[in-house]
């Protein structure tokens, strides 16, 4: 079975570093999102809270989502935003439910629990765990930043997310809004992929994105954008344009 590694390894090497944001929660809108930009990208985030909302409807829309890019490209990841964070017991089902059931590549996760409680996720070594680490919100250093033994909280988390990894399968996730300790997250996690939020209708800067997050390969990133891509009125021509901004920067980079 191929990692969630080998999978997003093959994207990076094609020069694919688009994550698309799926934050409808409609399977006929994902669907033709996904046929318009599956040659474009690495990954597809699918924010679970947008279809939850929506009831037993929503979550069979995730379902048969999930199920059409599995189906027609496999070769393209599947990561639910789901932030899931609960003591170890409950998050065991969490694990069974994202990666059993709906077949998920990767999930978010918070560590605010600690490592025992996150312990169903990361024992799951052919998938990608991407614990939450820096937010793209305005909000995110109301406790992110708080300083910790003489440094800021997200980078300590990231040293504790290092420490976890003994399975190679652990990604974080920093916001695009914040390139400064995008950069600092970089330095501490090494080549571990970086799940990056928050690119277009947040504020977050390509160029500036790249220059900070990329890993000692040139590579590492997985840069996602959700409603400049798919409220946009030509969801192919804008993914095509971040696309073509990513391989600019690359080139001077």
């Amino acid at each position: 079975m191929n990692s969630f590694l080998d999978k997003i390894g093959r994207k990076w090497s094609e020069g694919k570093f688009v994550c698309v944001g799926l934050d409808k929660g409609n399977f006929e809108f994902d669907k033709n999102i996904i046929d318009q930009t599956a040659d474009l990208v690495c990954a597809y985030k699918l924010n679970s809270a947008f279809y939850e909302e929506a009831g037993t409807n929503g979550w069979s829309d995730l379902e048969k989502t999930i199920t059409y890019i599995k189906e027609k490209y496999p070769d393209i990841l599947i990561i639910l935003d789901a932030k899931r964070g609960d003591i170890e017991n409950t998050n065991s089902l969490y694990a069974k439910a994202v990666f059993d059931k709906l077949g998920a590549d990767g999930v978010t996760v918070s560590p605010y629990l600690g490592q025992q409680s996150l312990q169903p996720f990361l024992e799951r070594s052919d998938k990608g765990i991407f614990v939450i680490v820096k937010t793209s919100n305005p909000g995110a250093g109301e406790f992110q930043d708080l300083e910790v033994g003489g440094k800021p909280l997200y980078q300590v988390i990231a040293e504790h997310v290092v420490s976890w990894n003994s399975h190679n399968n652990l990604g974080v996730v920093v916001g695009a809004t914040y390139p400064d300790q995008l950069k600092k997250v970089r330095e501490i996690v090494g080549d571990m992929p970086i799940l990056i939020p928050g690119v277009g209708a947040q504020g977050g800067n390509v160029k500036s994105t790249i220059q900070a997050g990329l890993n000692s390969h040139g590579q590492g990133i997985i840069i996602s954008s959700s409603r400049d891509i798919i409220f946009s009125e030509d969801p192919r021509a804008a993914t095509l344009k971040m696309h073509q901004e990513i391989e600019e920067v690359l080139k001077n980079v």
